[in-house]
């Protein structure tokens, strides 16, 4: 036996529905039935990647990141480099024993060098 509520209830949803109404009997129905439901939205968690300078070098020379992601140099020489983007979209200048960051903003392929030490180069892949 359906109690009163429920009774009425059910009389509601078989009545002709203006939007707002449906809005709120669907709404009642699950609620009636028990129902729930969840949205998950799978995203990248944006993480922060270590590039080494070291030995006039950088390690890793091949990075594949996100937008969105942080690229942090650490410069571990006695001397200054730069990560410096051929296409000018970047330019850090690192000195020794310190850290240089960049949030990635957009996708593509990215060379970059050391202005000082042109023989040290990298590439950044970034995807969406």
């Amino acid at each position: 036996m359906i109690g009163h509520g429920m009774e009425k209830a059910m009389q509601a949803m078989r009545e002709p529905l203006a939007l707002p109404a449906l809005v709120a009997r669907s709404f009642l129905v699950g609620a009636v039935a028990g129902l729930s439901v969840w949205y998950v939205v799978a995203a990248h968690a944006a993480t922060v990647i270590q590039i080494r300078m070291e030995k006039v070098a950088f390690a890793p020379v091949d990075v594949s990141a996100h937008v969105g992601d942080t690229l942090e140099w650490v410069n571990g020489d006695f001397v200054a480099h730069t990560a410096t983007a051929r296409n000018k979209d970047f330019n850090l200048n690192v000195l020794p024993n310190k850290t240089g960051r960049l949030v990635l903003t957009k996708a593509g392929t990215f060379d970059y060098y050391c202005r000082y030490h042109p023989g040290m180069k990298g590439t950044i892949t970034v995807t969406e």
